[in-house]
């Protein structure tokens, strides 16, 4: 029996301590039961909670020394410091061999033990910036729902947790275990695309002259880099240099992004089929937007609208 151990700490996550338990920890009759699933914390007893109680921990910090794997599912407020007796634990778990595991923002506390340096990781979109602000030594990928090293593995927002752990049965046990236990959870064993799909779409920002607005006015146009350059009244090098400075980005690119960017509204607000999308955001054809929508957001227009259809 593999056994996994998590790490919890007030204010506690019930959701992604859930996310661990459900793949686990919970016996289902005719699954066959492969792990066995505790909590720890670092002072026993009430542990205060996201949903308003507090819920009673036996075990301490000695239980991550027979841990196989071991879970931080999150970490609040993520500035949180990292206690010395947590950081001494994590380092004899990973030294001995232990799979250590984050779910979102528990990232911090494993980043805090020096053991993600050079590594590439991901957390929740809307703290992947402040991640590798924090840790400059560290790789964030911001798309992915999850990255796994093998000794070590994180996850994206919560929900991405569940990807995770079902992952690592995946790893564990194969494709067939891992698929039965999706099957009793609801959950499809695999999710397409990766985060970028629910991150909110950047606002255009307000620069170049009122440039941006004037291009986005016009997508479903066979505008180029050429037409943004003229109504600026400069050439195109000096306009990808203003979008160097500026914006971080080329021309072309950003126009890439824009359009991408309103095809997704129009998925998630209109019935139009995809090829009136296309030619509505200047891709030309059901064909071209499908290939850069996969590139950009990771997963298919039609999966996309299925997702997010308000």
């Amino acid at each position: 029996m593999h056994h996994v151990v998590a790490l919890v700490r007030p204010v506690q996550s019930t959701f992604e301590l859930g996310c661990a338990a459900e793949v686990f920890g919970t016996v289902r009759e005719g699954v066959p039961q492969h792990y066995t699933f505790e909590v720890c914390t670092q002072t026993p007893g009430p542990v205060p909670t996201t949903a308003g109680y507090a819920m009673s921990v036996e075990r301490d910090l000695t239980a991550l020394d027979t841990a196989d794997t071991v879970l931080i599912p999150g970490w609040t407020p993520v500035e949180a410091p990292l206690p010395g007796p947590v950081h001494s634990a994590l380092l004899r778990a990973h030294a001995r061999g232990a799979r250590l595991v984050t779910i979102c923002s528990g990232v911090f506390a494993l980043a805090r033990t020096g053991l993600l340096d050079g590594r590439s990781v991901t957390t929740h979109w809307a703290r992947t910036a402040q991640l590798q602000r924090e840790f400059p030594r560290i790789r964030v990928e911001p798309d992915v729902l999850y990255v796994d090293h093998g000794d070590v593995a994180t996850s994206a927002g919560a929900g991405a947790g569940v990807d995770l752990c079902l992952h690592l049965v995946r790893q564990d046990h194969g494709a067939a275990h891992a698929a039965l236990v999706a099957r009793h959870m609801v959950m499809p064993p695999h999710r397409d695309g990766g985060q970028a799909q629910y991150a909110p779409s950047p606002p255009p920002a307000d620069a170049l002259d009122g440039l941006l607005e004037w291009a986005g006015a016009r997508l479903g146009t066979p505008l180029s880099v050429g037409d943004m350059a003229a109504h600026l009244n400069v050439s195109p090098c000096t306009l990808a240099r203003r979008f160097a400075d500026q914006l971080g980005t080329s021309p072309g690119a950003w126009l890439l992004s824009r359009r991408v960017a309103e095809a997704r509204t129009l998925l998630e607000r209109t019935d139009l089929p995809v090829e009136a999308i296309a030619a509505r955001v200047g891709l030309t054809s059901a064909v071209n937007l499908r290939r850069r929508f996969r590139a950009q957001v990771g997963t298919t227009p039609g999966a996309y609208r299925r997702a997010f259809r308000l």
